[in-house]
């Protein structure tokens, strides 16, 4: 059972376990999907290396102390995001009621991104896998619809979504997919039953396990041809792209979201800490350590899409290796890899008409870096098609999987947790209900207004969902929070808390306990956590 402690309206509040549990929990909900294929698809895109001074820079002026405005008054008011609003001012409470549904709204979709990721899991343990050949249209003959593009992506497509021509064509509900729903809300469920008594618990391997995952796949993706290719690819500094405004304007864009700044979970979980607690030294750790995430997860993933970019490399050469055997009559095993380049460039020189009758392909590995693709893309169709080739790939499609499970399921307890606190601190819950009933309820409403995504229809309304709810709004309410606490609030104030934090520490660990408590504050003029503001 966790300790309790008062908030300022001195009502018992829950605490954390420990602090290990408190830093995880935050962890887990800053690092997410977005740092395993948004981070790597930014990076490449933008020039590499050169997109990382404007990431730093953003997280620095930003991304920091927005982090550290949530976490320190949270903490203090010992509130979630509604209630804190509402304490410094009763006309900022819609504020908190913005973060909150934008936490609900974002849960809906967040987590059928998860149904997906189970979908693909369950399937990783076919051999082969279900998304490296095309199905059957009869004995003989494969499905035309498959062979007219790729094995992966008619899988994605046609297996998993189903998808219709447009969005106003619902098309019928996905049974596999809403039963993956299903599956996805029941474990965040169990994990979220008792709040953070059974978040604290479920953390330690939620907030770890994706990191040991990553650590693997950085070990043998670095070992594949091809990955120094990925590598050199991502890292090389194009610096002409740092005068491109959208380039900072995405840098600074991506550390707003991948700390999950606005949505209420972080004020939610600083809320439970003791008021003493160091929340400048918790803010520091968080962003550094998110960011060092992205950084971290980037070379695995470039590294194996090196690898496919090489292995696209060497098909594409393949099959103008075969088209020129046959046009020149050359024996075979005659034109290798290795003097293709060379065969080319002769047979240019002397049948350069015959040459261009071929139409042979570009296969300069740097044409295949450049698909590279971002969000739902990235893992639901590069990935698993570069897994094919890897081997032992049924391995490494469950391990992959198993990781995004995780970075999400850290991801929805903060989301979960931004819409529940504030209804409990607004009593919005009946005396008669208890807590785990209400917080059932809650996640069958959800899973209920999130049949909408399972849908032939489902994944246009995930990208509106993606695009519009996750977007502007945070930056309102955001804008809304720093006017709230520098021009309501107070400078002075806030500064206050920032003063307190570092008193109650130096008191904590510095004065002898055994003194009265008069003494205790008067020897070393400490303002303590009995100060209500």
């Amino acid at each position: 059972m966790s300790e309790t402690g008062k908030s300022v309206t001195g009502e018992e509040r829950a605490k954390w376990d420990n602090k290990i549990q408190y830093l995880l929990t935050c962890i887990g909900f800053a690092v997410g999907l977005g740092n395993v294929w948004r981070f790597p698809y930014l990076c490449q895109t933008y020039g590499g290396g050169a997109f990382l001074i404007p990431y730093l820079i953003a997280l620095v002026f930003e991304g920091l102390p927005l982090l550290y405005l949530e976490l320190a008054i949270g903490q203090k008011l010992r509130k979630g995001s509604i209630g804190v609003w509402n304490t410094i001012s009763p006309y900022l409470g819609g504020v908190g009621v913005a973060s909150m549904i934008v936490s609900f709204l974002v849960s809906l979709f967040y987590n059928t991104l998860l149904a997906w990721v189970l979908w693909y899991f369950f399937h990783s343990f076919e051999e082969p896998l279900p998304w490296k050949e095309c199905p059957f249209e009869s004995v003989t003959e494969y499905r035309k619809e498959c062979e007219d593009s790729t094995p992966v992506n008619y899988f994605w497509y046609r297996k998993t979504l189903n998808i219709t021509a447009n969005i106003e064509t619902n098309g019928p509900l996905q049974w596999q997919i809403i039963l993956c729903l299903a599956t996805a809300w029941a474990i965040v469920y169990i994990c979220f039953i008792r709040g953070i008594e059974t978040i604290g618990k479920a953390v330690y391997i939620t907030a770890t396990f994706p990191y040991l995952v990553l650590t693997i796949f950085l070990i043998r993706a670095l070992t594949l041809p091809g990955a120094t290719s990925g590598l050199m690819y991502l890292f090389t500094p194009e610096w002409e792209t740092l005068k491109n405004p959208k380039v900072w304007l995405d840098a600074a864009t991506q550390i707003f979201f991948s700390l999950s700044l606005a949505f209420g979970g972080l004020i939610a979980f600083s809320s439970y800490n003791p008021p003493k607690n160091n929340c400048e030294m918790d803010a520091l750790l968080v962003g550094c350590i998110n960011s060092a995430t992205s950084l971290y997860a980037s070379i695995p993933i470039f590294s194996i899409l090196g690898f496919k970019a090489h292995s696209d490399s060497n098909n594409c050469q393949y099959r103008n290796i075969l088209a020129l055997t046959n046009e020149f009559d050359i024996g075979d095993q005659n034109i290798t890899l290795e003097n293709y380049d060379n065969w080319l460039k002769d047979l240019n020189g002397t049948y350069a008409d015959r040459v261009a009758r071929l139409d042979l392909k570009d296969c300069n590995i740097e044409s295949f870096l450049e698909q590279s693709a971002s969000g739902t893309g990235l893992a639901f169709i590069v990935f698993t098609e570069a897994v094919i080739e890897m081997p032992g790939s049924q391995v490494w499609a469950v391990l992959f999987f198993i990781m995004l499970f995780s970075l999400g399921l850290s991801s929805m307890f903060g989301n979960l947790e931004g819409v529940l606190t504030p209804l409990l601190d607004l009593n919005m819950v009946p005396k008669w209900m208890p807590k785990e009933l209400f917080t059932g309820l809650l996640c069958v409403v959800s899973f209920t207004v999130a049949l909408i995504f399972t849908m032939g229809s489902g994944n246009y309304w995930l990208e509106i969902f993606n695009s519009y709810v996750g977007s502007v709004p945070l930056l309102v309410i955001a804008f809304f929070e720093i006017i709230a606490v520098a021009y309501i609030y107070g400078i002075r104030s806030s500064v206050s808390i920032y003063k307190m934090t570092l008193y109650d520490v130096y008191c904590s660990y510095t004065l002898p306990q055994k003194l009265p408590e008069v003494q205790y504050r008067t020897t070393a003029g400490c303002i303590c956590s009995q100060v209500q503001l």
